[in-house]
Parts: C-alpha cells; structure tokens; sequence
C-alpha cells in the first residue's frame, strides 16, 4: 500500500471522526445542555433576551414542580405501567418469536412484516382505535386500557429481538441435548436460556423505554384523569407553554431512559454466548 493512499485514508477517517463528534454535539448535546440551563432557572430571575445565560440557576424550579404539580403521580403511573407491558410483551412475544427464529412455514416472511404493522400505523390512530375497542368491551380502567395498548405497541419490538435470539442458538447444542434425554424444559432451560439473555435484556430494555415514552396512547386513553409523564410534559408544552417546567419534566423523562440503555449496554458485553458453551 503507497504511503499516499495511507495519508489519505487516515486524513478520511479523521475527518469523518471530526463530523461525527460535531453532529452529535449539535444534535444531543446542545439540546441536553440547554434543558439542564433552562430547568435550573431561578424563577425569581427569568431568563430572556439580551441574556446569553441565566442570571441566577437554583433547583427551586425542581422543588416547585414536585410539590405543586401531578409529577409524582405521573411518575408512579408510568414506572407502574413500564414493567407491567415489559413483562406482557416477552410472554406474548415468545411462541411467535420462537416459531419465526426455529420454525419455517409457508407465508413466514408475510408474517413477519404483519408484526411490524403497529409500528408503521401513526400512535394517534391507533389510540383511537383501542379507545373505541375498550369501550366496545367495556373497559373503563385507564391503567388496564393503557397497559393493553403500550403491550401492542412493543410487541413489535420484543417479537424481532427474540426471534433474532432464537434464531442464534446452535442447532447442534439442541440436539445434544435431546440425545441426552433431557426434556423440552430442560432444553429451554439449559441450552435456550443462557443464550437468549441478552435478547431477554434488550427486549425488557426496549419495552420499557417505549412503554416510558409513548405519549398517544396515554393521552387518549388516560386523560383527563389518569395522567403519566410524558402527558404531563405535553400540559406544560401545549396548554400553557411554560419552558422551564417543560425542560425538567423533558430531564425526568429523559435520564432514566439513558440509564436504563446504559444498563443494557454494560450487560450485552458480557459475551453470553461463549460462556453458555464453555468457551469463555
């Protein structure tokens, strides 16, 4: 390789490093940045042009908000419904998973695509759709209506993660264990599941996240008295446009969500694969 090919394609990789860090400063750390400044203004020093910065930060904008609105409520209503729908999806997401990860069948490939439906169909519609649907089955629970809609939301995603899972097991390693004698649990047991740990992650990971975060549903099923964060945040951005209590509610919504992909980041380094075979 010429020693001007090698300059070149280091200058390239630096250079696409370089746009790759600005892009994502511009995109994710502005904003963050600025929700952070805009939460800490001190309600008794508005920040407003000419002022480049606030003039005085306190967290009394925080204490505020967390006696004097729902944000307690909503929050335990949505950290409720969050690992109720996780919890829905992967035991409804398992048979079709594993039948798409193990299984061929004639009309797989249509069927696969008719799982992603909920994530093509606007949430508005299909909010509308189940608020129609629980009144018809006369369901008047807002956490029950809520729960049932989130849990089609995610299936979607749980569905093709553990199907993805399944499809990663050696075929070889099943039929060991058959010959062995051991059971169908057993199998799932000794061979499925170590393997499936971090599509059991991801899929809990990404239910709860979009579980967290989905605000149609919530509106129209919940409202006006059953209320969750992202609902809230919508109150402080729509009826009365009030930024500063909109930037910590954004913050509140936002960091466990960052946390929570953290999590599932340390977690799916540990290489389940290997160590489920005995070659870590």
């Amino acid at each position: 390789m010429s020693p001007l090919k090698t300059h070149n394609g280091r200058l390239i990789s630096k250079i696409s490093l370089i746009f790759f860090i600005v892009v994502n400063a511009i995109w994710l750390l502005v904003p963050l940045l600025m929700a952070v400044l805009w939460s800490l203004v001190d309600p008794e020093h508005p920040w407003s042009y000419p002022d480049l910065f606030p003039q005085s930060l306190s967290f009394a904008r925080w204490s505020d908000i967390w006696q004097n609105t729902s944000l307690p409520e909503a929050m335990f209503n949505s950290y409720s419904i969050a690992p109720t729908v996780a919890a829905l999806a992967i035991l409804l997401a398992l048979p079709t998973a594993y039948a798409f990860g193990r299984m061929e069948f004639r009309g797989k490939k249509i069927a696969e695509i008719l799982t992603l439906i909920p994530l093509v169909i606007p949430g508005m519609i299909i909010a509308l759709f189940f608020s129609a649907v629980l009144v018809d089955l006369n369901i008047s629970s807002p956490f029950v209506g809520i729960v049932i809609g989130h849990t089609v939301m995610t299936l979607p995603y749980a569905i093709r993660i553990l199907a993805a899972g399944f499809s990663s097991v050696p075929q070889d390693l099943i039929d060991a264990s058959r010959d062995l004698g051991a059971t169908k649990f057993t199998t799932f047991r000794n061979v499925y599941l170590p393997m499936l740990k971090p599509s059991f992650l991801a899929s809990i990971i990404f239910c709860l996240v979009k579980s967290i975060e989905e605000f149609a549903i919530s509106f129209v099923i919940g409202s006006p008295d059953f209320i969750t964060i992202p609902t809230i945040l919508y109150s402080f951005l729509g009826y009365s446009f009030i930024r500063p209590n909109a930037a910590v509610v954004s913050l509140i919504l936002l960091v466990p969500n960052i946390i929570l992909l953290m999590i599932i980041e340390k977690l799916l380094k540990g290489n389940y694969l290997s160590q489920s075979t005995g070659k870590a």
